[in-house]
């Protein structure tokens, strides 16, 4: 896949296609909760309605079940990128086994550990609340389209071995009876990870929220925080939120705080849904099975079927807008569509003249270090989660446990980890960091069409500085 445009296929197959998620589709409509109307005062605050603040929401509540606990969304809860994202269910909470044991060597045990409890234990969560998320622990296949990303593969293979998780090397037949493709020639299955639906999990995670009493305004943005005398006040168009404790879950939207501004910028994914498929067409691409399947380049794609059978096609372009723009005009990139829907028909050329019935936009809270970081603020009343990196789905469980435990001044296994005790590199200030991105990405194509890692990447990785989403 590192040839985009080797083969042209005819008018826009996304022509008409709906710009909003496909999981949107997939839940009952319903009437937004009523926004903040006037003053209130609560024991716990929590700004975003997506993974981060629900989680958040329904884990001090069972923490402190007494507590007056509000969630503030700006729009609708799920409706940014809790809902624009894969729904890929990582057993990780360090952005994989090999960053785990590039960025944190000492502590890659304890996160490779911690990352599959996690993702068993959202299990649990599931059945405790009855929250249908189509959760399956079904699998992913990563796939290589070439000899070093093969050899990647491997040495990928050997990491799970060497911390006693289970994987298995395909290729040939093995190949062909998980997919058939005549671009990848290689891959690695890991039988850990789940898939879920987005907007079903964001939805049962609301229910179950609201059924133990916690508050969630939507449609309230807030527009300021400040340290108040034994509080933190959160300001909104409907009123003032004075929290004993409060919680920034905004991810990729722009931070509250202006320090965390040059922590994250916001890289913009791009994905399509395509026509429901029959049997027969899955079969053609040796695709029976329930597993996601990622492709292994730098620039790479991830893709899974749905419940009604549609392929999400996913990934590729990671595009960093100007002035880390996030407008919500750049949710639509024809240049994107055009590229995915002809790399669609590169890789499964059976189905090339399928059609796609969604096409949208999301957006990437993506940190220097790749992986998600926690801590606290206005005198360790607020505490926040950033930095997720495309890999949130499951992570956001994790980060609002060690939120909750680093405002009850817990030391737990969770808060001592270092990934929560160090800031990230920032990235630089305009121009320079359209720049840098934009650096980055040209070297990391580069490696994608040759094998050879630039000297420019390989003096970031000594200093724990990535790029990725």
């Amino acid at each position: 896949m590192t040839a985009p445009f080797a083969i042209t296929i005819p008018g826009k197959p996304y022509e008409g296609a709906s710009p909003d998620p496909y999981w949107f589709s997939t839940i009952a409509p319903r009437k937004m909760d009523a926004p903040l109307a006037a003053d209130i005062t609560c024991d716990l605050a929590i700004i975003g309605g997506g993974f981060t603040g629900l989680w958040s929401a329904l884990k001090a509540h069972e923490r402190m079940p007494e507590a007056r606990i509000a969630v503030l969304e700006g729009a609708r809860c799920g409706g940014q990128a809790s809902g624009r994202n894969g729904g890929f269910c990582a057993p990780s909470i360090s952005h994989g086994i090999a960053n785990a044991v590039a960025r944190y060597p000492r502590e890659a045990d304890r996160l490779i550990r911690l990352g599959v409890e996690n993702v068993a234990e959202l299990a649990a969560d599931l059945e405790t609340y009855g929250i249908d998320a189509e959760f399956q622990r079904c699998g992913k296949l990563n796939v290589a389209a070439t000899p070093w990303q093969a050899e990647g593969l491997r040495r990928t293979a050997e990491g799970f071995t060497k911390h006693g998780l289970p994987c298995d090397l395909l290729e040939g037949d093995a190949l062909r009876a998980k997919l058939d493709s005549p671009v990848y020639s290689a891959g690695l299955f890991d039988p850990t990870y789940a898939l879920v639906n987005p907007s079903k999990l964001v939805e049962g995670l609301r229910a179950a929220c609201l059924k133990g009493g916690v508050e969630i305004y939507e449609g309230t943005r807030v527009s300021a925080l400040a340290k108040g005398k034994n509080s933190v006040r959160l300001t909104a168009p409907g009123g003032i939120v004075t929290a004993r404790k409060a919680i920034m879950a905004t991810n990729a939207a722009e931070p509250l705080l202006k320090r965390f501004r040059t922590a994250i910028i916001p890289i913009f994914d791009y994905s399509l849904v395509t026509e429901p498929l029959s049997e027969a067409q899955l079969t053609s691409i040796g695709w029976t099975g329930p597993h996601g399947i990622a492709d292994s380049g730098n620039q790479f794609h991830y893709l899974r079927k749905t419940a009604d059978n549609r392929i999400l096609w996913a990934g590729y372009d990671a595009i960093y807008h100007k002035g880390s723009g996030r407008d919500a005009a750049l949710y639509h990139r024809e240049e994107s569509f055009a590229r995915l829907a002809v790399q669609f028909a590169e890789a499964f050329p059976s189905l090339a003249n399928v059609r796609f019935d969604y096409a949208w936009g999301g957006i990437i809270d993506t940190s220097a270090r790749i992986t998600f970081f926690t801590g606290t603020a206005l005198g360790g009343r607020l505490a926040y989660a950033l930095g997720f990196t495309g890999q949130g789905v499951s992570a956001t469980r994790f980060a609002a446990q060690a939120m909750l435990d680093q405002l009850e001044g817990l030391k737990t296994e969770r808060t001592e980890l270092s990934m929560h005790r160090r800031f990230p590199v920032p990235f630089p200030p305009e121009p320079l960091r359209s720049v840098a991105v934009r650096m980055a990405q040209k070297r990391l194509a580069h490696e994608d069409r040759t094998g050879h890692r630039p000297l420019m990447l390989r003096v970031l990785d000594r200093f724990g500085v990535g790029f990725d989403s």
